[in-house]
């Protein structure tokens, strides 16, 4: 590897084997900058074409250039790993990185939603979001880039709404009901039945009786689209299953986000630390670039508004190892999530040493700080965190005509919608649905609010 630390990668594995981590192989690749941009705005290496997929990209590179932001790696799960460095690191700087990718490679192999998600998606997601983009590029050639995009609109508008709690492979919905269990009769309703008298009028056969659709409110709209939808023809369909599985590879590392960059940042910092066969100045360097990295506040401002995951969550499983064995923080790391991690771990005192408060931003410019009470800030950092980063969307009724209605748990998110942004969602919908589709929900003044896009349903 051209201007890495391959030199050192060798023993740092080892090390890094020795110390109790548990990792698949990892591939490392030196790439340009200019790919490990688009790397980590597609989210995958080779990814389905998409006009949004440039809006990301244009703002990654604005912040770029403006200095806040600077890409050394990105990591891909898997059996074996993958690790695409940038070929402007020093030596130094992919020392560290070799240690950060490792710290990586370990907790996506042992988190059980990780390993969940892997074993659902598979342990080969770049070559199968490939097959994906490749699929794309045949559905243009065959049925044009307006059609293809319209689908696209609307899968990835949607991409975060998932089910995890479901499996990537699941069945439709039972067609007839289930048979009910015979009710044993006793006591009197059996001599009841025994007595001289007309006999009950047959039952309905079950075999007549209607499943409601959805039997449930689902929150699986990828899946409930791609196999319900009246009029979507199977291109259509395999396009929104396609995105609805890249999902499942995604919602680990979103859901995990500030353990797995603390759990990385902890093991990079301990495996220079200890590892004596490093010069001194690459060690010196390599740990300055560490300090860059977990520093809570961006440039030389001595307070940010923002948390960078990568301090929050160095900060606390140091203290975790402080206070508990190797052992107790790798059961931690296998079992929780972001959300119990931080209800479970970040305690008054931690949280006053690290100087996180709330606030609330005023049109004027002020900041007011809030007060402070710790389960207050818990939920302030993790509201962007619950259910994929979305709005808890459920359909509830599918009518008669094929129209579809939806509903927002806004209790459970405490927050209403833009409603503007919601309707074009909507619009979205609709081009694949082709039949009318509602949603009820409340605004951002909390005011119930009824969006309907296609002809009015009653």
């Amino acid at each position: 590897m051209a201007r890495t630390a391959d030199t050192y990668r060798v023993p740092i594995e080892a090390m890094a084997r020795d110390l109790g981590l548990d990792f698949y192989e990892v591939d490392f690749e030196v790439v340009p900058p200019s790919f490990m941009m688009e790397v980590a705005v597609y989210g995958l290496p080779v990814r389905m074409p998409h006009w949004s997929f440039g809006v990301r990209y244009i703002y990654q590179l604005v912040q770029h250039r403006m200095g806040h932001s600077k890409i050394f790696e990105v990591v891909f799960p898997g059996n074996p790993g993958r690790a695409y460095l940038a070929n402007t690191n020093s030596v130094q700087e992919n020392t560290l990185v070799i240690a950060h990718v490792l710290g990586h490679a370990d907790f996506s192999k042992n988190n059980l939603l990780f390993k969940r998600a892997q074993e659902q998606v598979g342990f080969h997601v770049v070559e199968q979001a490939a097959a994906h983009a490749h699929q794309i590029e045949n559905a243009i050639a065959e049925y044009g880039q307006n059609r293809v995009e319209a689908v696209l609109d609307a899968a990835l508008a949607l991409e975060q709404h998932i089910d995890d709690d479901q499996r990537l492979t699941r069945p439709r919905y039972p067609e007839k009901p289930k048979a009910r269990e015979p009710r044993t009769i006793e006591g009197f309703r059996k001599r009841f039945k025994t007595l001289p008298g007309e006999d009950e009028p047959p039952a309905m056969g079950r075999e007549h009786a209607r499943v409601s659709i959805p039997p449930h409110p689902e929150s699986d709209l990828l899946w409930f689209i791609a196999h319900y939808a009246p009029e979507m023809e199977d291109w259509e369909r395999d396009i929104f299953l396609a995105v609805r599985e890249e999902s499942y590879y995604f919602h680990p590392v979103f859901a995990c986000h500030i353990m797995n960059e603390g759990w990385a940042s902890y093991w990079h910092a301990r495996l220079l630390r200890e590892a004596g066969f490093l010069p001194n100045h690459v060690y010196l360097d390599a740990l300055k670039a560490h300090s860059d990295v977990v520093r809570p506040f961006a440039g030389d401002r001595e307070i940010a508004l923002s948390v960078n995951p990568y301090h929050l969550g160095f900060a606390l499983w140091e203290k975790i190892l402080e206070d508990h064995d190797l052992d107790t923080a790798r059961r931690i790391m296998r079992e929780e999530d972001d959300c119990s991690f931080l209800h479970n771990y970040l305690d008054r005192e931690l949280a006053r040493e690290l100087g996180l408060f709330r606030f609330q931003a005023r049109r004027n410019g002020e900041i007011k700080v809030g007060d402070w009470n710790i389960d207050a800030l818990r939920e302030e950092l993790l509201a962007p965190r619950y259910h994929f980063g979305a709005p808890r969307i459920s359909v509830v009724s599918l009518g008669n005509d094929g129209s579809l209605e939806l509903t927002q748990d806004h209790g459970g998110d405490r927050r209403g919608l833009d409603i503007e942004h919601a309707r074009r969602v909507l619009e979205y919908i609709h081009r694949v649905w082709r039949r009318p589709v509602m949603m009820r929900t409340v605004d951002i003044r909390d005011r119930e609010t009824v969006i309907k896009v296609g002809t009015p349903l009653h």
